[in-house]
């Protein structure tokens, strides 16, 4: 057996192609925002996670600009040795500001974030609760720990299932130190956790209790400070992590929290201290973004309109969208097959979104991912409804 047969087998992905229905790695050559031309083909993007339309700003696009020119296109080396800009605190600074926590500490991407925190603060005396459907990079983060031979056990309960949720952590000893793990809007089922309910019962258990706000921030809250804006409960979480590549228009991420827990994971942390720091553009774009959505709280409100209107004109139209409550909307296909077909018609109209199929969804759930930003103009989401309404028709969708 050759270490290379897997991947003489892979087949399915070639198949799609032969089709003329596979939707991945199709290269932009031009992007304007709520418009990108791809393949020489102009498209309205409703696939992104630009959900403030804030990469196409002037303002963050100067102000990456003039990072460049006076710190160069890389800090070259990690945060703990000689790769710490002045700019990284200031953002750190800024960022606990926003969501109202102690400290802050910031990493090269939104994945390295979870990875970092998730696996240097779980032992191999403690347990991890999780959602099924959380996020891959918390899963990574759970599994790089008992990689390292520190992490601990892991629990799953069923997606925002509270009853569930306490059936687990039932059955852990009620002195096991406990992490609970959850997405505030879940990425691909477009809900919003049950927070209420889950500090209640993290309080009842004695668990920590950790919060991916990834599509939260900038997306949900009266300000768009997220999830625990949206329930006023900025000080029942103990941590909260997001990434810089939706609302913040950049790449990175952040974790905040109590002072002395980002303490210790700043020292503690291999994939921060290994890792070559978040370039200075990239810090700069986010500093601008973050003062834009504080000073400009109508571009999130504009994003929820977005948001209501679309997700009630799909469903006027007899599309399925899920447990959807936010801009994210899935429209849910079922079968693998069709909604490659759907995505293509949709493609083809000029119109692009995410296909997501199994593994990647439960079988038969197989979905269009859509996601919409606060750019979008109103004739834009009209030739989007119109586009999803005479092919969702024509193949007998709706």
């Amino acid at each position: 057996m050759d270490v290379f047969e897997k991947c003489w087998n892979f087949t399915r992905a070639k198949e799609t192609i032969e089709r003329g229905i596979y939707p991945y790695f199709i290269p932009i050559s031009e992007n304007d925002g709520p418009r990108v031309c791809m393949n020489n083909h102009e498209v309205i993007m409703i696939g992104s996670n630009n959900y403030l339309g804030l990469t196409k700003d002037p303002r963050v696009q100067e102000a990456a600009i003039r990072a460049i020119e006076k710190f160069g296109t890389s800090c070259s080396g990690s945060r703990f040795l000689n790769g710490t800009l002045e700019m990284h605190e200031e953002l750190e600074q800024r960022l606990a500001r926003f969501v109202k926590k102690e400290s802050a500490l910031i990493f090269s991407t939104g994945y390295q974030s979870n990875l970092g925190a998730i696996s240097t603060l779980v032992g191999k005396q403690d347990v991890v609760i999780t959602d099924r459907t959380n996020h891959a990079s918390i899963f990574d983060g759970i599994f790089l720990a008992n990689g390292m031979s520190m992490g601990g056990i892991i629990k799953r309960y069923r997606h925002n299932d509270m009853d569930d949720l306490e059936r687990v952590l039932k059955s852990v000893d009620i002195d096991k130190p406990k992490l609970l793990i959850t997405d505030g809007v879940f990425s691909m089922e477009c809900s919003i956790v049950k927070l209420p309910q889950m500090k209640e019962l993290a309080e009842k258990y004695h668990a920590r209790l950790y919060l991916d706000d990834a599509h939260g921030l900038g997306v949900v809250g009266d300000s768009g400070r997220g999830t625990m804006e949206h329930f006023g409960m900025f000080n029942q979480v103990d941590l909260v992590m997001c990434t810089f590549s939706k609302s913040f228009a950049s790449l990175g991420g952040f974790v905040a929290g109590d002072e002395d827990i980002i303490h210790y994971i700043k020292h503690i942390s291999r994939p921060l201290i290994f890792s070559a720091a978040i370039p200075p553009a990239n810090t700069a774009a986010v500093l601008k973004a973050l003062e834009i959505i504080e000073n400009e709280p109508q571009i999130v409100r504009r994003l929820q309109e977005i948001g209501h209107k679309m997700r009630r004109e799909f469903q006027a139209l007899g599309f399925n969208t899920g447990e959807s409550e936010t801009p994210i909307i899935p429209i849910i296909i079922g079968d693998d097959h069709k909604t490659f077909e759907f995505w293509q018609a949709l493609y083809n109209a000029g119109i692009y979104t995410n296909a997501v199929v199994t593994p990647a969804t439960p079988p038969d759930r197989a979905l269009l991912r859509t996601s919409f930003m606060a750019t979008h103009t109103d004739r834009d989401l009209d030739q989007v409804l119109d586009a999803f309404k005479t092919i969702g028709r024509q193949m007998n969708i709706i």
